[in-house]
């Protein structure tokens, strides 16, 4: 623990001034937070994080995520004062263009932030994520003496993440999973942007919690040794997770704003802010920290010496296990294994070989079972849809009956079970995986967009991807959603034809180092088409001519998924009347069109305008692509209750439809 001659509130002041006075200065922000949990944070960081500002990314650190988000400059004044490269100017930058201090926390931004916190509630779940992968990595690494993977999740969170869904789906899974080096501070101080949260927030949090399984306290946030010793009994709570309830007041310091809702989202204003100073008795300037206040918050030699031991440490165990080590130190790194791409390529290859009619659910699940024989640090599972997702494999071992497991069985949580994805790869080691109908992605739809904000490595995998579902009706059949994904930035979306390309889509969803990828898969049969070895090898563009004509083409067939088939057919029939045209298969829209110039003039050359796609999804996504005088064979309406094929032909997605459409353009 720290010790310091200087008393533990004026530390603490320094969080308060330097929070209201980037806010003041930026004329936004949100000041009561910060103010209102600086004095957990002082004992937290001063006493208990283990953390070196001089290597952010040190992989045996704590984690620390600030779920409130808003509150962003306790975590940025904690960084500076710590000794993170976070120079003083950047808080005078507080909210402005390009710096290294947003308005909320955002990964990639600033050192020391370990996940974006906008939308609350989900910087706790990513939380639980992080936790979850401490648990099963120490499971999986630590031997009898050597234990380099032991390090906590820490937390802070308001009344806003509480109250969101989100935080209900994570938290109740850690307290199942028994999380014991999570421990959240709920900020407790009864305050929102609309006012005193009684009127819409009166349930007992601390009850709800305890029902979750978690070990909870309820404290005075403002005393430190309550603080300290409420860490310590969280800590000595090996089996459950942690809830500290800290009763603390918004605004704290501020005479005339603290407990109101006014010191929540806006500047205190230049008269609050000198009054400010004055009761909290800090004479100095704004952004200024007297040196003696500046060395007790230094951490930067403790640092240094925390992330040394465990140097040492990892010698130890490199000498006693010097495979395991090698692994270890592979996925820290978040390599893949050197002789994947090789195999890899040989089981697509095999794939055409074998020529399977199979649902791409099931092409889905054979490529989760031969990749996983080759990744041990793939890591997923399903929310309550494993029998129908198919994302189980013969080596799965569920987290539930071993803590070295591979397999997270979610429940019925897409949103959570998203968020946690995100919180497992933010914190390495792990390529993780989840999965449910497509449709209920809209259900985690902030969750996806947050793991392709930050361009983390996880796999989202939807199946059920349209009215070829069937006899469940429009509820569980997707109509937008492809155009939603397609449309995120940093997000890679694949939507294979057979089980040639859902292996090429798996595999390009492991390689990719700098987002998330969606695999779109269907619940129906759909046919094998054949290739050349050039053709295969094309998949990996994300869009290459499957059936050519002689000649120059007159009409170009451009389809995804299940519609491969049936434009197969009409194409063929064209050709059977003379008609030159040509079929693009275009599994991956993103990944074609990062393509060069010149492959993608060789698939679709720009002055081949007759064009037709063929989806069953939004239409106007694929304007684009055939300009308005195009067409597409698509939805505008949803869905209805039928047999899937029966629906298909319904909706017009058959050959005829397809080879009719090419015509009209013709004439």
């Amino acid at each position: 623990m720290a010790e310091t001659a200087l008393p533990r509130r004026q530390l603490a002041n320094a969080i308060r001034a330097l929070s209201m006075d980037a806010v003041q200065r930026a004329k936004s922000g949100h000041p009561g937070a910060p103010m209102g949990m600086a004095d957990i944070a002082e004992v937290l960081w001063n006493d208990w994080l283990k953390h070196n500002p001089g290597h952010p990314q040190w992989f045996d650190r704590d984690r620390f995520v600030l779920s409130n988000g808003h509150g962003s400059m306790l975590i940025y004044s904690l960084l500076h004062l710590t000794g993170y490269h976070l120079s003083m100017d950047e808080l005078r930058r507080f909210r402005q263009l390009h710096s290294m201090t947003p308005g909320h926390p955002e990964y990639g931004y600033t050192p020391g932030v370990e996940t974006t916190t906008g939308p609350l509630g989900q910087g706790l779940a990513n939380a639980v994520g992080m936790a979850l992968a401490e648990k099963t990595l120490a499971a999986q690494f630590n031997r009898p003496g050597h234990e380099i993977v032991d390090h906590y999740t820490w937390v802070f969170a308001g009344d806003g993440c509480l109250m969101e869904g989100v935080s209900h789906e994570a938290c109740s899974l850690a307290g199942t999973l028994g999380l014991g080096k999570l421990i959240v501070f709920y900020d407790a101080n009864g305050i929102s942007i609309d006012g005193e949260v009684e009127a819409w927030f009166s349930e007992d949090a601390m009850a709800r919690f305890a029902a979750y399984g978690w070990h909870v306290q309820d404290i005075d946030g403002h005393d430190p040794e309550a603080i300290n010793q409420a860490i310590a009994a969280a800590r000595a709570e090996t089996g459950r997770p942690s809830m500290i309830r800290c009763r603390t007041i918004i605004g704290y310091g501020s005479p005339n704003k603290q407990g109101t809702a006014a010191t929540h989202g806006a500047p205190l204003g230049e008269d609050e802010v000198q009054a400010v100073r004055e009761a909290l008795g800090w004479p100095h300037a704004p952004f200024v920290v007297p040196e003696e206040i500046a060395a007790a918050w230094d951490a930067t030699e403790t640092g240094f010496m925390a992330e040394t031991a465990w140097k040492e440490k990892l010698v130890e165990y490199e000498e006693e296990y010097p495979e395991l080590a090698l692994e270890f130190v592979r996925r820290m790194k978040g390599e893949l294994p050197g002789d994947f791409a090789g195999r890899a390529g040989e089981f697509i290859r095999q794939r055409q070989r074998d020529g399977a009619h199979i649902a791409s659910r099931k092409a889905s699940q054979d490529c989760i079972e031969a990749f996983g024989a080759l990744l041990p640090e793939l890591i997923g599972g399903s929310a309550d849809l494993t029998g129908s997702n198919l994302t189980l494999w013969s080596g799965s071992r569920s987290l539930a009956d071993a803590d070295d497991g591979n397999y997270i069985y979610f429940g019925v949580r897409e949103f959570g079970m998203t968020a946690i994805a995100t919180g497992i790869a933010l914190h390495g080691g792990f390529i993780p995986y989840c999965a449910t109908f497509l449709m209920f992605m809209e259900y985690a739809r902030n969750a996806v967009r947050m793991a392709a904000l930050m361009k983390q490595r996880s796999i989202l995998v939807y199946t059920h991807d349209s009215i070829g579902q069937g006899e469940d009706g429009p509820t569980h059949q997707p109509i937008e959603q492809l155009a939603n994904l397609r449309t995120t930035p940093n997000l890679s979306v694949w939507r294979p034809c057979d089980s040639v390309e859902a292996a090429a889509a798996w595999r390009a969803a492991i390689e990719r180092r700098d987002g998330p990828t969606a695999l779109v898969f269907t619940r129906q049969t759909i046919p094998h088409q054949d290739r050349t070895d050039e053709q295969v090898a094309a998949i990996s563009r994300g869009g290459y001519v499957l059936i050519d004509c002689r000649g120059e083409a007159e009409v170009a067939v451009i389809a995804t998924g299940s519609e491969v088939a049936v434009s197969a057919e009409a194409v063929r029939e064209l050709q059977a009347e003379g008609i030159a045209a040509r079929l693009i298969s275009l599994p991956s829209v993103d990944v074609f069109e990062q393509q060069d110039a010149a492959w993608r003039e060789s698939v679709l050359p720009a002055d081949l305008r007759r064009r037709v796609a063929v989806e069953a999804g939004a239409v106007d996504y694929w304007r684009k692509f055939v300009g308005l005088d195009g067409c597409v064979v698509g939805m505008t309406t949803f869905g209805e209750s039928a047999p899937g094929a029966v629906l298909m032909e319904h909706f017009g997605f058959t050959a005829a439809r397809v080879a009719a459409a090419a015509r009209s353009l013709l004439n």
